[in-house]
């Protein structure tokens, strides 16, 4: 098992940055993926980030592409989620997640331990 925790998220005016966190507990040996994904009310989880174990590779929806930046550190136990140039449609509820496994799959079914999620709302 594997548990998660975010924080960091919050109320930023648009055009504003937020910095996601999300600590990893429980067997956190091994390589596995770390994705954020988000969800707003009547919508499905939608994938934003992922990154592989070694932060070699990382791949990002297209609606966040060059605003948002995924990253790790494995001595923490770590992943991170930084958001800038934040527009009022990013509001949302940010999950992170982990998987063993591909990180080119991203639907929110292949990935296996989930945390509580963060709340971000960007005003305009």
């Amino acid at each position: 098992q594997v548990q998660l925790v975010e924080s960091g998220g919050g109320l930023v005016q648009a055009g504003g940055s937020l910095r996601l966190s999300c600590a990893a507990s429980g067997r956190t040996a091994g390589s596995y993926v770390m994705g954020w994904f988000r969800q707003t009310p009547g919508k499905e989880r939608e994938f934003v980030a992922a990154i592989s174990w070694s932060g070699g590779n990382t791949y990002s929806a297209d609606s966040v592409k060059g605003r948002f930046t995924i990253s790790r550190d494995n001595a923490k136990n770590t992943v991170y989620l930084q958001m800038n140039s934040l527009k009022p449609e990013d509001t949302a509820l940010y999950y992170c997640a982990a998987k063993y496994g591909s990180i080119w799959l991203v639907a929110a079914s292949t990935y296996a331990y989930w945390g509580q999620g963060t709340q971000v709302t960007v005003s305009s």
